[in-house]
């Protein structure tokens, strides 16, 4: 029932702009988003058939422990079940977009967190080392954010499943930095009113400040230390060695350069692209936002939490 209202309460923010590309992705969001709940409803059905009780936390048979994998990976939009996430965003505002990529992840995730201990291992590593690649690979030849902003999560959540059977604790600490990078970027998007990367390339017009803390994002998204992002990446690839698992370590740590590529092309456009209609005033004009305080918050999170690393550890 949380799932469902969680889904129905999303859909009259996507359907508020009045254009036939938002109404094609709320209905795509509503269909993939019921059958991910149907199929948990299957799940616990055959479940409770099987054991005789309704707690999900004590799955003893493979078959509903899978499709309660596959359900939450449809919901959480992971590869192979993916291809909903960029096109729903690409129809929807920037706002719609945040909440769609931060506070819609919290409720599958809770449940994935809650029944790791239980959920097929095998599927997970390969559901995430998929991830990975098509975050990487899709987001390559992309030109709107909101369809990078949609890979970039896709291989994000890859990292979090991928180390959720062996230390949920650093699924959470990645989550949690995963919400703080993602918020602070469309955050900037709003704010310089970029969709696109030729919209991007006037940024440093608009607020210069902006435009190079846009850049340090990038990379902390991209996991480049000394910024946050590289933390996580340190952490599951640390966590992965000592279960043996090197080659897969090394895998993924080819396939982020693949997504850090993209981040890159980003930053490049921002910084060192002449747009081809220079604008004659020195700023343009701009509608004032009232985000003011929030940004720069997020942007020294999402810059300077590496140093912190021993304390979040603590806190896990």
């Amino acid at each position: 029932m949380g799932l469902e209202i969680n889904t129905l309460a999303i859909i009259p923010l996507m359907t508020k702009m009045h254009h036939p590309r938002a109404a094609e992705s709320a209905t795509k969001y509503f269909l993939t988003q019921a059958t991910a709940s149907a199929l948990i409803l299957f799940s616990t059905t055959i479940n409770a058939w099987m054991t005789g009780e309704w707690t999900i936390m004590n799955m003893t048979n493979q078959i509903p422990t899978v499709i309660l994998t596959l359900a939450l990976a449809i919901k959480l939009g992971i590869a192979p079940f993916h291809l909903w996430l960029p096109d729903v965003l690409q129809g929807l505002n920037m706002l719609t977009c945040l909440i769609l990529s931060t506070w819609q992840k919290l409720a599958p995730m809770a449940l994935m967190m809650l029944t790791s201990h239980q959920l097929n291992t095998n599927l997970l590593i390969a559901m995430a080392l998929m991830s990975t690649i098509i975050g990487g690979w899709g987001g390559l030849n992309q030109t709107q954010m909101r369809k990078i902003m949609a890979y970039s999560s896709i291989a994000h959540l890859g990292w979090m499943i991928l180390v959720i059977s062996f230390a949920p604790s650093l699924t959470l600490l990645n989550l949690l930095i995963y919400l703080v990078l993602t918020s602070s970027m469309f955050l900037m998007l709003m704010t310089l009113n970029s969709t696109n990367t030729n919209k991007l390339s006037i940024s440093w017009l608009k607020t210069p400040t902006l435009a190079a803390s846009m850049m340090v994002t990038l990379m902390a998204l991209g996991g480049l230390p000394p910024t946050s992002g590289f933390l996580p990446k340190w952490l599951i690839l640390q966590e992965m060695t000592k279960q043996h698992l090197g080659a897969l370590s090394a895998l993924m740590a080819m396939s982020a350069l693949l997504s850090l590529f993209f981040y890159i092309r980003l930053s490049y456009t921002i910084s060192m692209t002449s747009p081809p209609n220079i604008s004659n005033s020195s700023l343009t004009w701009r509608k004032k936002k009232n985000l003011t305080y929030v940004i720069p918050i997020l942007i020294t999170m999402s810059a300077a939490m590496m140093p912190i690393t021993p304390t979040l550890l603590l806190l896990n």
